[in-house]
């Protein structure tokens, strides 16, 4: 039997409505990861919830002891481990890649927030580290950006992002595509 793991990155009170990082797209990111959630449970995967918590001095969000820094509740963190970060590779000083060596885990589907900036980085990082990934691409969310005063829509940084993923670093698919496995 192949050994996987769910790596949800992330989803913590400051990326919904009312914290202080809102993003686009993110409720439905999180009924997706709850789906991702049952089929792993279905599939005895190992579950990891990654939760960043800010360390440098100018962060305006996840701070430590706030509110907004908690995994939303609605996630069943009963149903798998946390492992906190503090940069955006969730892979960089945190137990995580020993946690999956102890498990012999060298496959992930990797789901969470924001797709451009710890999802991007944790997919690069996992690929060099030799895993095969599947990034849920419906069950990632970002935010509109700006570059040169030019606003860039939150949908179109997505797109980007899972557009230089998919191939290369990890296939990209759907929260459906879960249910036929």
């Amino acid at each position: 039997m192949m050994k996987k793991a769910l790596i949800i990155i992330d989803m913590q009170n400051d990326y919904f409505a009312g914290g202080k990082m809102a993003l686009v797209g993110i409720d439905e990111a999180l009924s997706n990861t709850l789906h991702l959630i049952e089929f792993a449970k279905e599939k005895k995967y190992e579950i990891f919830f990654i939760e960043h918590i800010a360390q440098r001095a100018n962060a305006s969000f996840f701070l430590p002891k706030s509110e907004g820094v908690k995994l939303h509740q609605t996630l069943n963190i009963q149903d798998g481990s946390i492992i906190t970060k503090h940069y955006p590779n969730s892979f960089r000083e945190t137990i995580l890649m020993q946690e999956l060596e102890n498990k012999e885990i060298k496959n992930l589907i990797v789901c969470g927030a924001m797709t451009q900036m710890c999802v991007d980085t944790t997919v690069r990082a996992g690929f060099d580290l030799g895993f095969h990934i599947e990034l849920v691409t419906d069950a990632c969310a970002t935010k509109d950006l700006v570059f040169n005063d030019e606003v860039i829509q939150a949908q179109d940084v997505h797109n980007a992002f899972m557009a230089s993923l998919d191939g290369i670093f990890c296939e990209v698919k759907t929260t459906e595509m879960f249910g036929n496995e």
